[in-house]
C-alpha cells in the first residue's frame, strides 16, 4: 500500500539508517583482515577509490529505483519495467533472507564474545588456546543457537516499530554509539607501545605489493561493504520523500561507511603489530588473534567487551535492513500486517539459522556442493546472487531507465551536470564490467 507508506522523518534519520544498513561485520571484521592480507596502505587507497566511484554509483542507482516507486524491490521493478525485471527484485528479497539466516549466527558470536569478555573466559594470551576455545564454541550444538535466538529477537524488536519509530529511532542511538566506541578503541590502540609500525602499514602505501588479486579484493570489498545487490538500499530508498536529495545523501552514507572501515583498521592493525601478531591472519583475526591481544592489554576485558559490543551493534543495524527487505515485500504486495509478518519471518529465519549453526559442528557431515549449510549460503549469496543483483541493477538503471534515471537523480538535488554525466557513464559501462569481474572471481574463474 504505497499511498499509506511510512517515510523517514528527516534526512539525517535516513542517512544514519542507510549507513547502519551498510556498516556491518564486513566493515569491522572483514575489512581489517582483507587489508592485512593485501599489503595495507595501497589496498586502502584502492578500496577508497572503488567505493567512492563504483560503490557510490550503484548506491545512487538503487536509491533511484526505491524513491521513484515507493515500493519494495519486486514491486519497484514491476512498476518501472515489468517483463522479467521483477525477477531481479525477487532475487534481492531472497538474497536478503538467506544472508539474514546465517548472518544472525555470526552476529550471535559477537554477543557471546561480549559476555565472554566480561567473564574473561576468552582472554588468554596463547593463540592456540584461544583458537581451541573459539572452535569449541562455534561447534557447540546449543550455546551459539541461544545467542542466535537472542540476536534475531533484537532484530525483530527493532523492525516491529516500523520505519520511523523502529529503524530510524534505533539508528539515531546505535550509530553514534558505534562511532563513540570506535573512537575510544582507536585511541587505546594508537597509544599502545609499538603501534606505529601498524599505523605505517595501514596508512603508508606500498604499491609494489599491489597485484591483480589486490584490485579484485578492493573491488569486492567496496561492493559488499555498501549492502548492494540485496534490495536493502532499494527498500530504504522507497521510504525517502518524493523530492529528497539522493546525491548528497548517498555521498554521506558512503562517507560514514568508509569511515567505519578506516577506523576499524586503526583499531585492529596497530594493535596487531604492537603485540607481534600477523596482520594476514584471515577471518580468525577477530575471534582468535584479537582476544589474545586484549588478554595482554591493560584493562583488556573492558576493551574486549567494548569491541565485541561494537561488532554486535554493527551487525544489528545491518540485520534490521535485511529483515526489512523481506517484511516490506509482504506489506506492499500482500497488504499484510507489519507486526505479524516481522514475527513470522523472525521464526522462519531462526528455523534456517539453527541448521546453519549446527553445520559447523554436529551436522558438519551434511554438505551442499562440499560445503556445510552456513558456508554454502555464504557462497551462494556473496559469490552469485549479490553480484548478479548488482550487475542487473546497473544494467537496468544505466540502459533501460536511462533518461528517467538521470531525471530522478537531479530531482531535489543541486548536483553539477558534469557529475551527473560521470555517474551515468560509470553506471552504464564501468560498474557492469567491475561487477562481472567480481562475479567471475567469486566463482573461481579467474
Amino acid at each position: 500500500m504505497a499511498h499509506n507508506r511510512e517515510h523517514w522523518t528527516s534526512r539525517m534519520g535516513f542517512i544514519l539508517a542507510a549507513a547502519g544498513s551498510a556498516v556491518g561485520l564486513g566493515n569491522i571484521w572483514r575489512f581489517p583482515y582483507i587489508t592485512g592480507e593485501n599489503g595495507g596502505g595501497a589496498f586502502l587507497l584502492i578500496y577508497l577509490a572503488m567505493v567512492f566511484s563504483i560503490g557510490l554509483s550503484l548506491l545512487v542507482a538503487e536509491l533511484i529505483i526505491g524513491r521513484s516507486t515507493q515500493l519494495d524491490p519486486a514491486g519497484a521493478f514491476k512498476k518501472l519495467a515489468g517483463g522479467a525485471w521483477p525477477l531481479v527484485g525477487y532475487m534481492g528479497i531472497l538474497t536478503a533472507f538467506l544472508i539474514l539466516s546465517f548472518y544472525c549466527v555470526i552476529a550471535g558470536w559477537t554477543l557471546a564474545y561480549t559476555v565472554k569478555s566480561v567473564t574473561g573466559s576468552i582472554l588468554v594470551s596463547d593463540l592456540d588456546q584461544v583458537g581451541s576455545t573459539f572452535n569449541a564454541f562455534i561447534t557447540d550444538p546449543l550455546e551459539p543457537v541461544y545467542y542466535t535466538a537472542v540476536f534475531i529477537a533484537l532484530t525483530v524488536f527493532v523492525a516491529l516499530g516500523g520505519v520511523a519509530s523502529g529503524i530510524e529511532r534505533a539508528a539515531r542511538f546505535l550509530m553514534p554509539a558505534l562511532f563513540l566506541i570506535l573512537l575510544v578503541l582507536v585511541f587505546r590502540s594508537l597509544t599502545l607501545e609499538g603501534a606505529g609500525e601498524g599505523l605505517a602499514f595501514f596508512l603508508k602505501p606500498d604499491f609494489s605489493k599491489v597485484t591483480w588479486d589486490t584490485l579484485l579484493a578492493a573491488l569486492g570489498q567496496a561492493f559488499f561493504s555498501l549492502s548492494l545487490g540485496m534490495g536493502a538500499m532499494i527498500t530504504y530508498g522507497s521510504y525517502l520523500n518524493r523530492h529528497d536529495d539522493i546525491a548528497t545523501s548517498a555521498v554521506a552514507v558512503t562517507l560514514l561507511d568508509a569511515a567505519v572501515a578506516v577506523l576499524a583498521g586503526l583499531v585492529i592493525l596497530p594493535a596487531v603489530f604492537a603485540f607481534g601478531a600477523t596482520p594476514s591472519a584471515g577471518p580468525g583475526l577477530t575471534f582468535i588473534t584479537l582476544p589474545s591481544i586484549f588478554a595482554q592489554m591493560p584493562l583488556g576485558a573492558l576493551f574486549s567487551a567494548l569491541f565485541f559490543f561494537l561488532l554486535a551493534i554493527a551487525a544489528l543495524t545491518s540485520a534490521v535492513a535485511l529483515l526489512e527487505v523481506v517484511i516490506v515485500y509482504f506489506v506492499d504486495e500482500g497488504e499484510a500486517n507489519r507486526r505479524k509478518v516481522a514475527l513470522i519471518i523472525g521464526v522462519i529465519t531462526f528455523a534456517l539459522a539453527v541448521p546453519a549453526s549446527l553445520s559447523l559442528g554436529i551436522w558438519s557431515g551434511y554438505t551442499i556442493g562440499g560445503k556445510g549449510l552456513l558456508d554454502a549460503l555464504d557462497f551462494f549469496t556473496n559469490n552469485i546472487t549479490m553480484p548478479l543483483g548488482g550487475l542487473l541493477v546497473a544494467i537496468f538503471v544505466g540502459w533501460t531507465l536511462r533518461r528517467t534515471a538521470v531525471a530522478e537523480l537531479v530531482d531535489g538535488s543541486a548536483i553539477a551536470p558534469v557529475l551527473v554525466s560521470a555517474w551515468h557513464f560509470i553506471i552504464r559501462y564501468v560498474a557492469p564490467l567491475a561487477i562481472v569481474l567480481i562475479l567471475v572471481n567469486g566463482l573461481g574463474l579467474i
